[in-house]
This record gives structure tokens, C-alpha cells and sequence, in this order.
């Protein structure tokens, strides 16, 4: 009965060894980009004030270390075209169109916006 135990807790424990690692490799990831902001933030290259930037940074690597934060890959296209629904029905198409990249982009909008524009022929 002893062996047992002893095999089934080193089991589990052998288990959760890669559960831990990829916990420990995603926690050392958000660390690495929240160095990374926060020396943007530092560095002034950010387009918020220092306390703001910082604070931000901050707030995300919290969210981050949570598992709230969304990662490339994730629904970030679906929510990206879900702001098309609230267009009139005459007027989605343009709108996923730009949000998918068609069209002309002006990334030179001051505080770090970005203008799609795509033009429609009326008949």
C-alpha cells in the first residue's frame, strides 16, 4: 500500500511539472514585455504621460500574469469585424474591408491613431 502511494503522489507530481513550466515560460514572457513598455515608457517614445504609461504597463502584466489578457491568434479578428455590426447594412462590407487592410492607411496620426480610408462607387 505504501508503494503504491508513493507511486501514484510521484505520478501526479511528475504530471504537473509541464503544467508548471509553461506557467513559469508565459509569466517570464509577460515580465520580458512589461520591461519592454516600461522602458518605452521611460524612454518617452510612448504617447501617454510617464505616470499613465507606467501604471498601464503595469495593470497588463498584472492582467497578464491572470490569464486575461488576449494573445495574437485569439479572437482579436472576430472582435475586430464585430465593430462593423453596428454600421448600417449598406455600409459592412467597407467596414470589414478596412478593418482586413483594403484600402488606403495613413499611420501618421498624431497620439499613435491609424485612418483607413476605402471609397465605395455609388450607381
Amino acid at each position: 500500500m505504501k508503494n503504491i502511494l508513493h507511486f501514484l503522489l510521484t505520478g501526479m507530481l511528475v504530471a504537473g511539472i509541464p503544467a508548471w513550466a509553461a506557467d513559469n515560460d508565459a509569466s517570464g514572457q509577460a515580465r520580458q514585455r512589461y520591461e519592454a513598455e516600461r522602458a518605452r515608457c521611460l524612454s518617452g517614445q510612448s504617447q501617454q504621460d510617464r505616470a499613465t504609461c507606467l501604471r498601464e504597463a503595469g495593470a497588463a502584466l498584472g492582467e497578464s500574469v491572470r490569464g486575461g489578457l488576449a494573445t495574437q491568434g485569439s479572437a482579436l479578428p472576430q472582435n475586430a469585424t464585430a465593430r462593423c455590426d453596428a454600421q448600417p447594412a449598406a455600409d459592412r462590407a467597407a467596414c470589414i474591408a478596412r478593418i482586413q487592410g483594403g484600402g488606403k492607411t495613413d499611420d501618421s496620426v498624431e497620439g499613435g491613431g491609424v485612418i483607413r480610408e476605402t471609397e465605395t462607387k455609388v450607381q
